[in-house]
């Protein structure tokens, strides 16, 4: 019987490895995808590079920003590849959100939703904003991997539930995200300083958004001690190193509370009277704990949260050498478009 070809070695290797990435966690594959979103200026690029230990300032994002990072696990082993997303803009640029996942990518994906504590405004509408985007999206990929590996979708599904034990007495009022999600507040060192009471409504709906989704939640600022936390967690995510099992549910402390750990037993009601629950008019449990939380924070006008469209009018990107250039630039356009105008007149007047 002849020996297999070099080449057919080759492609059943290649095979047998396809086959064991589409099960288990992924781990296998050895590349991940981890995706950041969140508050403009929250201190996304900052985590991203405190992972990656680069010894860097961190610049504003324009729009999509994209860098990676290698981990070896052993001797003599193969470098696992992080791909690393930033999404910029706050809730500016959600048409980009479609671009890092797509059907390839999905299976080893993550998402990192990154809140700026010290401002509870604007809180809830980007974090709403941008999570609804992103499971549109995703429930949208996972359909069209249905309708090429309809075993590759379900296994996507099941795994969506294994962050909350079978057992869980929440299991039945919680809608997991379909892929990892984290959950971090920003800039604690400002929010500490809150009001108690701001601070117990902000801390309570949190891990209500949280477990609800089935994510991670965890708060940070520029405290060493805080971001090593943090990058441990989200290196669980990149390499899938050994989730934490700590876990801190103190208001008056940095909260840290992995994945299926809290329950709405030990969250408590939303923070509002007896009397006053039956006067807001809600649907469902999460939009009770929206207007409890608007009731405290209400959501600034659409006029002052609409964000600049055009990132080159952005004041926080200016450059007064590009900038003056820039508006030379406009002058010379509007003046050739003045004269083609006026061209176009004569010769219809000559015609």
């Amino acid at each position: 019987m002849p020996s297999e070809t070099l080449w057919e070695i080759a492609k059943a290797e290649v095979e047998k490895r396809r086959s064991h990435g589409s099960e288990g966690d992924g781990a296998e594959i050895g590349e991940k995808s981890v995706f950041f979103i969140g508050s403009k200026n929250g201190g996304k690029t900052t985590i991203i590079l405190r992972c990656l230990d680069r010894d860097e300032s961190a610049k504003p994002t324009l729009a999509l920003e994209y860098t990676y990072g290698r981990k070896t696990k052993g001797h003599n082993t193969p470098k696992d590849i992080a791909h690393f997303w930033e999404l910029g803009g706050g809730t500016s640029l959600l048409d980009l959100i479609s671009i890092p996942i797509t059907v390839d990518t999905l299976r080893t994906f993550s998402i990192v939703l990154v809140l700026d504590l010290s401002k509870p405004n604007d809180l809830w509408s980007t974090m709403e904003n941008l999570l609804q985007a992103t499971k549109s999206h995703v429930d949208k990929v996972i359909m069209k991997l249905g309708k090429t590996s309809s075993k590759a979708s379900a296994e996507m599904r099941q795994r969506m539930w294994s962050v909350v034990q079978k057992d869980h007495p929440d299991r039945e009022l919680i809608d997991p995200f379909p892929i990892p999600l984290v959950i971090i507040g920003s800039k604690y060192d400002i929010f500490q300083d809150f009001d108690p009471e701001k601070r117990k409504v902000i801390c309570k709906t949190l891990r209500f958004v949280a477990h609800y989704y089935g994510a991670s939640l965890m708060f940070t600022s520029k405290s060493e001690a805080l971001l090593l936390k943090i990058r441990g967690v989200i290196n669980q995510l990149a390499f899938g190193i050994e989730k934490s099992k700590s876990i801190c549910v103190d208001q008056n402390k940095p909260l840290f509370i992995t994945a299926g750990l809290d329950s709405l037993c030990q969250i408590g009601s939303p923070p509002v009277a007896d009397s006053d629950i039956g006067k807001l008019q809600a649907h469902s449990p999460m939009e009770l704990w929206r207007k409890v939380y608007d009731k405290l924070f209400p959501p600034k006008s659409t006029g002052t949260l609409k964000a600049i469209q055009d990132p080159a009018r952005d004041p926080q990107y200016a450059e007064s050498e590009v900038d003056e250039m820039r508006v030379q630039k406009d002058q010379e356009l509007e003046q050739y478009k003045r004269s083609s105008s006026k061209t176009w007149k004569q010769i219809e007047l000559d015609s």
